[in-house]
Protein backbone atom coordinates (compact mmCIF):
# COMPACT_ATOMS: atom_id res chain seq x y z
CA UNK A 1 0.00 0.00 0.00
CA UNK A 2 0.99 3.03 -0.74
CA UNK A 3 2.23 5.46 2.54
CA UNK A 4 0.49 8.74 3.59
CA UNK A 5 3.96 11.27 3.52
CA UNK A 6 3.55 14.61 3.83
CA UNK A 7 7.77 15.87 3.77
CA UNK A 8 9.91 15.85 0.74
CA UNK A 9 11.36 12.60 -0.43
CA UNK A 10 15.38 12.84 -0.99
CA UNK A 11 16.95 12.53 -4.63
CA UNK A 12 18.95 9.55 -4.89
CA UNK A 13 21.84 9.14 -7.69
CA UNK A 14 20.49 6.99 -10.84
CA UNK A 15 23.58 7.40 -13.27
CA UNK A 16 22.64 4.34 -15.22
CA UNK A 17 22.02 0.45 -15.60
CA UNK A 18 22.21 -1.09 -12.08
CA UNK A 19 21.14 -4.43 -10.64
CA UNK A 20 20.41 -4.16 -6.78
CA UNK A 21 20.54 -7.77 -4.82
CA UNK A 22 18.02 -7.54 -2.64
CA UNK A 23 16.89 -10.01 0.73
CA UNK A 24 13.40 -11.14 1.37
CA UNK A 25 11.67 -7.89 2.86
CA UNK A 26 14.34 -5.92 2.24
CA UNK A 27 12.94 -2.51 1.55
CA UNK A 28 14.09 0.48 -0.27
CA UNK A 29 12.68 3.74 1.14
CA UNK A 30 10.70 6.46 -0.14
CA UNK A 31 12.69 8.56 -2.76
CA UNK A 32 12.76 10.08 -6.46
CA UNK A 33 15.27 10.54 -9.45
CA UNK A 34 15.86 13.12 -11.76
CA UNK A 35 15.67 10.66 -14.06
CA UNK A 36 13.08 8.20 -15.89
CA UNK A 37 13.44 4.53 -14.22
CA UNK A 38 12.58 1.36 -15.43
CA UNK A 39 12.42 -1.20 -13.03
CA UNK A 40 12.70 -4.91 -13.86
CA UNK A 41 13.20 -8.06 -11.25
CA UNK A 42 15.12 -10.64 -13.05
CA UNK A 43 14.19 -13.14 -10.54
CA UNK A 44 11.95 -12.83 -7.98
CA UNK A 45 8.83 -10.79 -7.05
CA UNK A 46 8.70 -6.83 -6.17
CA UNK A 47 6.27 -4.75 -4.54
CA UNK A 48 6.60 -1.03 -6.37
CA UNK A 49 4.72 1.98 -4.35
CA UNK A 50 3.99 5.30 -5.54
CA UNK A 51 1.59 7.97 -3.52
CA UNK A 52 -1.12 6.99 -6.20
CA UNK A 53 -0.97 3.01 -5.33
CA UNK A 54 1.12 -0.05 -5.74
CA UNK A 55 2.00 -2.92 -7.98
CA UNK A 56 3.33 -6.14 -7.33
CA UNK A 57 5.60 -6.85 -10.32
CA UNK A 58 7.03 -10.57 -11.36
CA UNK A 59 9.98 -11.26 -13.94
CA UNK A 60 7.20 -10.92 -16.60
CA UNK A 61 6.51 -7.32 -15.91
CA UNK A 62 8.61 -4.65 -15.70
CA UNK A 63 7.63 -0.67 -13.97
CA UNK A 64 8.12 2.26 -15.49
CA UNK A 65 8.85 4.96 -12.74
CA UNK A 66 8.95 9.02 -14.63
CA UNK A 67 11.37 11.44 -13.37
CA UNK A 68 10.73 13.19 -10.04
CA UNK A 69 8.03 10.44 -9.33
CA UNK A 70 8.03 9.66 -5.28
CA UNK A 71 8.48 5.89 -4.92
CA UNK A 72 9.70 2.83 -2.98
CA UNK A 73 10.75 -0.91 -3.27
CA UNK A 74 9.95 -4.08 -0.94
CA UNK A 75 11.00 -7.51 -1.95
CA UNK A 76 8.76 -10.00 -1.61
CA UNK A 77 11.15 -12.75 -2.12
CA UNK A 78 14.42 -12.78 -2.77
CA UNK A 79 15.26 -10.27 -5.77
CA UNK A 80 17.51 -9.43 -8.30
CA UNK A 81 16.38 -5.65 -9.01
CA UNK A 82 17.74 -4.44 -12.56
CA UNK A 83 16.80 -1.32 -13.47
CA UNK A 84 18.02 1.66 -16.36
CA UNK A 85 17.49 5.18 -16.42
CA UNK A 86 16.89 7.66 -18.77
CA UNK A 87 17.22 11.71 -19.31
CA UNK A 88 14.03 13.48 -17.98
CA UNK A 89 14.55 15.16 -21.91
CA UNK A 90 14.12 11.23 -23.18
CA UNK A 91 11.21 9.35 -22.55
CA UNK A 92 10.25 6.33 -24.96
CA UNK A 93 7.30 4.98 -22.73
CA UNK A 94 5.46 8.19 -22.56
CA UNK A 95 3.18 9.50 -20.19
CA UNK A 96 3.50 11.75 -16.38
CA UNK A 97 2.04 8.44 -14.57
CA UNK A 98 3.99 5.04 -13.49
CA UNK A 99 3.14 2.26 -16.02
CA UNK A 100 3.36 -1.72 -16.10
CA UNK A 101 4.48 -3.07 -19.37
CA UNK A 102 5.29 -6.83 -20.55
CA UNK A 103 8.68 -7.67 -20.96
CA UNK A 104 9.04 -9.24 -23.81
CA UNK A 105 11.71 -12.37 -24.50
CA UNK A 106 13.87 -9.19 -26.38
CA UNK A 107 13.23 -6.37 -23.79
CA UNK A 108 14.43 -8.80 -20.96
CA UNK A 109 17.45 -9.96 -22.35
CA UNK A 110 18.33 -6.21 -23.00
CA UNK A 111 17.81 -5.08 -19.68
CA UNK A 112 19.67 -8.17 -18.55
CA UNK A 113 22.98 -6.97 -20.82
CA UNK A 114 22.94 -3.86 -19.31
CA UNK A 115 21.99 -3.95 -15.90
CA UNK A 116 24.64 -7.27 -15.84
CA UNK A 117 27.00 -6.17 -18.32
CA UNK A 118 30.00 -8.46 -19.67
CA UNK A 119 33.08 -6.99 -18.24
CA UNK A 120 34.28 -6.48 -22.41
CA UNK A 121 31.87 -4.67 -23.37
CA UNK A 122 32.98 -1.45 -24.60
CA UNK A 123 31.07 2.29 -23.94
CA UNK A 124 29.95 2.00 -27.87
CA UNK A 125 28.52 -1.45 -27.22
CA UNK A 126 26.26 -0.32 -24.21
CA UNK A 127 25.06 3.11 -25.87
CA UNK A 128 23.93 0.51 -29.09
CA UNK A 129 22.44 -1.62 -26.43
CA UNK A 130 20.14 0.84 -24.26
CA UNK A 131 18.76 2.38 -27.70
CA UNK A 132 17.65 -0.28 -28.46
CA UNK A 133 16.36 -1.09 -25.18
CA UNK A 134 14.55 2.11 -25.50
CA UNK A 135 13.36 1.26 -28.90
CA UNK A 136 11.69 -1.96 -27.58
CA UNK A 137 10.58 -0.28 -24.14
CA UNK A 138 8.27 2.40 -26.84
CA UNK A 139 6.77 -0.86 -28.42
CA UNK A 140 6.03 -2.66 -24.84
CA UNK A 141 2.58 -3.29 -23.96
CA UNK A 142 1.00 -1.36 -21.27
CA UNK A 143 -0.99 -2.98 -18.63
CA UNK A 144 -3.64 -1.70 -16.23
CA UNK A 145 -2.62 -3.68 -13.02
CA UNK A 146 -1.67 -1.36 -10.77
CA UNK A 147 -3.79 -0.85 -7.28
CA UNK A 148 -4.58 2.64 -6.84
CA UNK A 149 -4.75 3.39 -3.04
CA UNK A 150 -8.00 5.19 -1.53
CA UNK A 151 -7.14 8.56 0.36
CA UNK A 152 -10.42 8.74 2.36
CA UNK A 153 -10.34 7.40 5.57
CA UNK A 154 -13.53 5.30 5.09
CA UNK A 155 -11.69 3.80 1.89
CA UNK A 156 -8.59 3.17 3.52
CA UNK A 157 -10.66 1.12 6.47
CA UNK A 158 -11.97 -0.61 4.25
CA UNK A 159 -8.86 -1.27 1.66
CA UNK A 160 -7.07 -2.16 5.08
CA UNK A 161 -9.53 -5.08 6.35
CA UNK A 162 -9.08 -7.02 2.74
CA UNK A 163 -4.89 -6.07 2.91
CA UNK A 164 -5.64 -8.25 5.72
CA UNK A 165 -7.63 -10.86 4.72
CA UNK A 166 -7.99 -10.65 1.02
CA UNK A 167 -10.99 -13.51 1.62
CA UNK A 168 -13.06 -11.39 3.67
CA UNK A 169 -16.32 -12.26 1.90
CA UNK A 170 -18.34 -8.88 3.13
CA UNK A 171 -20.08 -7.08 0.65
CA UNK A 172 -19.40 -3.00 0.43
CA UNK A 173 -22.73 -2.79 2.25
CA UNK A 174 -21.70 -4.97 5.41
CA UNK A 175 -18.19 -2.96 4.96
CA UNK A 176 -20.34 0.67 5.03
CA UNK A 177 -21.74 -0.49 8.46
CA UNK A 178 -18.00 -1.41 9.62
CA UNK A 179 -16.26 2.08 8.80
CA UNK A 180 -19.51 4.33 9.16
CA UNK A 181 -20.57 4.91 5.56
CA UNK A 182 -23.30 3.76 3.29
CA UNK A 183 -23.21 1.26 0.62
CA UNK A 184 -23.83 3.93 -1.95
CA UNK A 185 -21.35 6.30 -0.45
CA UNK A 186 -18.72 4.06 -0.66
CA UNK A 187 -19.26 2.88 -4.54
CA UNK A 188 -19.54 6.60 -5.50
CA UNK A 189 -15.98 7.12 -3.28
CA UNK A 190 -14.09 4.35 -5.08
CA UNK A 191 -15.22 5.47 -8.71
CA UNK A 192 -14.01 9.01 -7.93
CA UNK A 193 -10.81 7.99 -5.89
CA UNK A 194 -9.84 5.11 -8.26
CA UNK A 195 -11.24 4.80 -11.24
CA UNK A 196 -12.96 1.50 -10.34
CA UNK A 197 -15.79 0.18 -9.48
CA UNK A 198 -15.33 -1.63 -5.39
CA UNK A 199 -15.46 -5.45 -7.54
CA UNK A 200 -12.68 -4.48 -9.74
CA UNK A 201 -10.55 -2.85 -6.95
CA UNK A 202 -11.26 -5.84 -5.02
CA UNK A 203 -10.14 -8.31 -8.01
CA UNK A 204 -7.08 -6.39 -8.21
CA UNK A 205 -5.83 -6.41 -4.44
CA UNK A 206 -6.79 -10.26 -4.61
CA UNK A 207 -4.57 -10.72 -7.63
CA UNK A 208 -2.00 -8.95 -6.48
CA UNK A 209 -1.86 -10.88 -3.08
CA UNK A 210 -2.15 -14.03 -5.38
CA UNK A 211 0.83 -13.19 -7.16
CA UNK A 212 2.72 -12.61 -3.41
CA UNK A 213 1.39 -16.36 -2.16
CA UNK A 214 2.19 -18.02 -5.68
CA UNK A 215 5.89 -16.54 -5.00
CA UNK A 216 6.06 -17.90 -1.92
CA UNK A 217 5.44 -21.62 -2.87
CA UNK A 218 1.57 -21.56 -2.09
CA UNK A 219 -0.62 -23.92 -4.38
CA UNK A 220 -2.99 -22.65 -6.82
CA UNK A 221 -6.00 -24.53 -5.08
CA UNK A 222 -4.46 -23.05 -1.60
CA UNK A 223 -3.99 -19.64 -3.16
CA UNK A 224 -6.92 -19.57 -4.28
CA UNK A 225 -8.94 -20.07 -1.49
CA UNK A 226 -6.68 -17.84 0.16
CA UNK A 227 -7.35 -14.67 -1.95
CA UNK A 228 -11.50 -15.48 -1.62
CA UNK A 229 -11.76 -17.63 -5.05
CA UNK A 230 -14.75 -19.90 -4.40
CA UNK A 231 -13.08 -22.48 -6.71
CA UNK A 232 -9.60 -22.73 -8.45
CA UNK A 233 -11.04 -22.39 -11.88
CA UNK A 234 -12.74 -18.98 -10.72
CA UNK A 235 -9.47 -17.91 -9.70
CA UNK A 236 -7.45 -19.37 -13.18
CA UNK A 237 -9.81 -17.42 -15.00
CA UNK A 238 -8.90 -14.42 -13.19
CA UNK A 239 -5.90 -15.00 -13.07
CA UNK A 240 -5.33 -15.58 -17.08
CA UNK A 241 -7.43 -12.21 -17.25
CA UNK A 242 -5.57 -9.97 -15.95
CA UNK A 243 -2.19 -11.62 -16.44
CA UNK A 244 -2.17 -13.50 -19.82
CA UNK A 245 -1.70 -16.79 -18.40
CA UNK A 246 -2.27 -19.09 -16.15
CA UNK A 247 -1.02 -19.21 -12.38
CA UNK A 248 0.85 -22.61 -12.81
CA UNK A 249 2.61 -21.22 -15.67
CA UNK A 250 2.99 -18.18 -14.26
CA UNK A 251 4.72 -19.68 -11.39
CA UNK A 252 6.97 -21.81 -13.80
CA UNK A 253 8.09 -18.80 -15.84
CA UNK A 254 11.94 -18.05 -15.77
Amino acid sequence: MSSDRHVPTPRLELPGPRLNRLARHERIDWHHHDRHQLIHPGSGLLQVETPAGSWIVPPQRAVWIPAFTDHAHVARTPTRMRSLSFPAATDPVGGAQPAVLVVAPLLRELVAALAEPDPGCTEAELATLQQAAADRLARAERLSLHLPAPVDDRLRAVAALLHRDPADPRSLREFGAAVGASERTLSRLFRAETGLTFPQWRTRLRLHHALDRLAAGRSVTATAADCGYATPSAFIEAFKAAFGTTPSRHRAAP
